[in-house]
């Protein structure tokens, strides 16, 4: 029998624990109970329906054991469903006969079997399982994760609100920020990722073998199939789609896809900044008794969590912008391409969550040094030519960017130097004041305000 150590996908091996919260809704069992699902819902929804005068509605106590059959579908269920898919090559085919098995005896639900699977491509059970999987996983796990880690972000961007930093574009120093500010623009670029993903709304169809409705109308000829079939896929949470082929055409699915994708984007910015920021020393990383860092080297402890986040990030948007661009795309009324890469969903969201939890991991073992950043900003002085020279502008000096210019392009100054180049200017003393008491650590505009605002 198969272990975690034989799993060909790490997802189901080194980090099963972890994918975990997403198998409840796209392991392969788990979509055999959501197609389940979805077949006991039409044949209850045709029941309750007068217009379908050959199907009585059932009794409280069948709707409750129907109802039972979704609620308690084991393992088991799945393995005798796929036998019957052995033979029948068919997965939702082999829904339809396990159903009519296990319902058959059952007498008031005898005369509705033929009634099971009534008038239904594969694909309108498919598509709307999906989109209940999709819509599910997205309230139950998906965003309340991503909702923590921006909890501890936000916390961050709080403490650190006023604690100086000196910036770098380019990779050269620049005018001073605040830790928390830095953090702050994260915890407000994953706001707005998190409203895109909860916004995407997700569509379903169930209108038959190319969208026509052709087997509904010619059995019951004068009933409204569209109205009834609108109501139904809404009644479960989708949205309807009243134009499609034999596919839902996925365009909600690649928007999501793309949503996740987006947001994940925001993430990778921000583990490749706190990796840098772990490099210069302005975070610590908090030991664990009986780690190591390095098989060789005794004094490391590497930035591992926001490694293993970037690279899990790497191999969901993979997925997820092949899905998003895949997905939309079908020959005519229908091709199979679709199926066969629906079934990597669980993949692209799960290395995702993976890399939710090892930045957050991260996040739990940083420890900021202000003592490093501080040595930094007093090494930079120059940084403050940007503030003395709108002072000189603001007062009719000529020339103020080029005269800072000569003075510290390419170079490194120290107070003592640009104290003695404001002591030459001809500025109102007051200025003149505020300008030498200015210092790197107190150069950083309205950061602190910003960052205690997110």
């Amino acid at each position: 029998m198969a272990s975690s150590l034989t799993a060909l996908s790490p997802l189901d091996g080194r980090y099963a624990g972890s994918a975990d919260p997403l198998r409840p809704y796209f392991s392969e069992h788990a979509l055999i109970r959501y197609r389940v699902r979805v077949e006991l819902a039409w044949l209850m929804a045709l029941a309750a329906e007068p217009a379908i005068a050959e199907l009585k509605p059932f009794s409280k106590k069948t709707a409750a054991a129907l109802n039972a059959l979704v609620s308690n579908f084991a393992e088991a269920d799945s393995q005798q469903i796929k036998d019957i898919e052995a033979k029948t090559n068919h997965d939702v085919k082999a829904i339809e006969y396990w159903l009519k098995a296990k319902l058959g005896k059952n007498r008031e639900v005898q005369g509705a079997l033929e009634f099971i699977h009534f008038a239904c491509t594969s694909e309108d059970i498919n598509n709307l399982s999906y989109a209940l999987m999709l819509e599910e996983s997205r309230n139950k796990v998906m965003l309340p994760r991503l909702d923590a880690l921006t909890a501890a972000l936000r916390e961050i961007a709080r403490r650190h609100a006023a604690q100086p930093m000196l910036s770098r574009t380019h990779g050269q120093p620049a005018s001073p920020t605040t830790l928390g500010k830095e953090i702050a623009n994260v915890v407000q670029r994953l706001k707005r990722a998190r409203a895109r993903i909860e916004a995407v709304p997700l569509l379903a169809k169930f209108n038959g073998a190319t969208g026509n409705y052709h087997a509904h109308t010619v059995a019951y000829p004068k009933f409204d199939w569209e109205g009834f079939c609108a109501r139904f896929v809404e009644s479960l949470g989708p949205q309807f789609n009243p134009y499609t082929t034999q596919i839902e055409p996925h365009d909600c699915v690649a928007e999501l896809f793309d949503a996740y994708a987006g947001a994940n984007t925001v993430l990778l910015d921000l583990d490749r900044d706190l990796w840098g920021y772990i490099s210069l020393g302005y975070f610590r990383q908090k030991t664990k008794k009986g780690e190591v860092g390095s098989s060789t080297m005794p004094h490391k402890v590497n930035p591992i969590d926001f490694e293993n986040s970037e690279g899990n990030i790497g191999v969901a948007n993979a997925l997820l912008r092949h899905l998003a661009d895949k997905l939309p795309v079908s020959r005519w009324q229908r091709d199979l391409s679709d199926s066969t890469a629906l079934r990597n969903t669980g993949c692209a969201l799960g290395h995702t969550l993976l890399a939710y939890g090892a930045c957050q991991r991260g996040l739990g073992k940083l420890e900021a040094d202000p003592r490093r950043m501080a040595e930094d900003l007093d090494a930079n002085w120059e940084v403050l030519t940007e503030a003395v020279q709108q002072v000189m502008r603001r007062h009719g000096v000529a020339n103020a960017y080029e005269k800072l210019k000569a003075l510290a392009r390419g170079k490194r100054l120290d107070g003592k130097q640009l104290a003695a180049f404001v002591r030459t200017l001809p500025i109102p003393a007051a200025e003149k004041q505020r300008l030498l008491a200015l210092t790197p650590a107190t150069y950083t505009g309205l950061a602190s305000r910003l960052a205690k605002r997110i």
